[in-house]
């Protein structure tokens, strides 16, 4: 009789991260029925600590430590995370193996119901002075630069609880990651989808990323399937951006990778016609630096070859530190703001 081989996937206990490490599970018993498979549900740092914004907490990975000190004991053969959560840099040993397929990347916008309508239509038919919850700077300094009127107020816990909050009438609206609420079926909560050009996403938002040991053969082979590679090249691209910035996404950065056609690029024929071809794509970027408060926003936007994915992030943030970035880096992280990889998946 063969045995089946045993895989332990190292999760955090939240709906969110169960959903997505079940879908994994589910994926990875499509390639190999035989397979014995166990979730070991673990208590990060950033789910114990609820009352205090995560941006002053400190530290990186707050969200992924002990799932990653799981595996380095062997109490784990892999690791699934948001990608939004991942640190840039990888403790010996391990390393990010898989980027799954994307869901959507952007925030949603969720107001109250009311007599089975939406109090609030959308973002801008906000009233004056509403109160708007999120636990992101990043959103929070977006929306202050073009509402300085708002009131942002954090929000903590799992998606039911930021819901009871908002239909308790803690708040106006609050605003989640679009993918998190999709996954879990709450897509008809959402009230409006928000754009990047109101609210740029956060570096790898929307994408499932698998860490496992660096030398265990038999697990790096088995999830290599669940690699995409379109949503790869724009994750790493935006991760090497935010590395050059020396930020996490607790501090106001954002960026957003995404492979078009070149016949719906922007760039002029002249610029690019060595290398123009109907069926190539290019990968267009745009990120952000803002101040806490909104009221300093620095943008960049790049397009060029996917196979140059990490060194187009790389120029992205040069770019944005040009422009300005450093000077409200520095102000931020003056004011006791450290960088933290890692956001409650919303």
């Amino acid at each position: 009789m063969k045995l089946a081989k045993k895989i332990v996937i190292g999760t955090r206990g939240s709906k969110l991260a169960l959903w997505q490490a079940e879908w994994v599970k589910a994926e990875l018993l499509k390639l190999d029925p035989d397979l014995s498979i166990e979730l070991n549900k673990i208590k990060t740092t950033g789910d114990k600590i609820l009352d205090v914004p995560l941006a002053k907490v400190g530290g990186k990975g707050l969200f992924v430590k002990e799932l990653e000190e799981a595996m380095l004991r062997g109490e784990a053969d892999l690791a699934v995370h948001s990608m939004k959560d991942v640190p840039t840099d990888f403790p010996v040993g391990l390393h990010l193996a898989v980027i799954c397929k994307r869901e959507d990347p952007r925030d949603a916008f969720i107001s109250q119901i009311q007599n089975s309508k939406f109090k609030v239509q959308n973002f801008r038919s906000l009233p004056q002075y509403a109160t708007v919850g999120t636990s992101s700077l990043r959103r929070s300094c977006q929306l202050l630069n073009i509402r300085p009127d708002l009131k942002i107020e954090q929000l903590r816990g799992n998606l039911d609880t930021r819901l009871r909050k908002l239909d308790e009438g803690q708040f106006d609206a609050i605003i989640l990651a679009a993918a998190g609420v999709k996954r879990l079926g709450w897509e008809k909560r959402i009230t409006e989808i928000i754009e990047p050009g109101i609210s740029l996403p956060a570096i790898g938002q929307g994408a499932i990323g698998i860490e496992c040991r660096v030398d265990d053969k038999f697990v790096n082979n088995l999830i290599a399937p669940l690699n995409h590679i379109e949503t790869s090249i724009c994750v790493r691209a935006e991760r090497a951006c935010l590395k050059k910035l020396e930020g996490g996404c607790q501090v106001p950065i954002a960026a957003h990778a995404r492979l078009i056609s070149y016949q719906q690029s922007a760039i002029s024929s002249q610029k690019n016609s060595a290398i123009r071809n109907p069926q190539s794509e290019l990968l267009v970027m745009d990120g952000l630096v803002g101040s806490v408060l909104g009221d300093k926003i620095i943008k960049a936007h790049i397009e060029g070859n996917p196979e140059d994915a990490e060194s187009i992030g790389l120029k992205l943030a040069e770019d944005l530190l040009s422009k300005g970035a450093k000077e409200i880096l520095d102000e931020v992280y003056g004011k006791g703001i450290r960088p933290v990889n890692g956001e409650i998946a919303s």
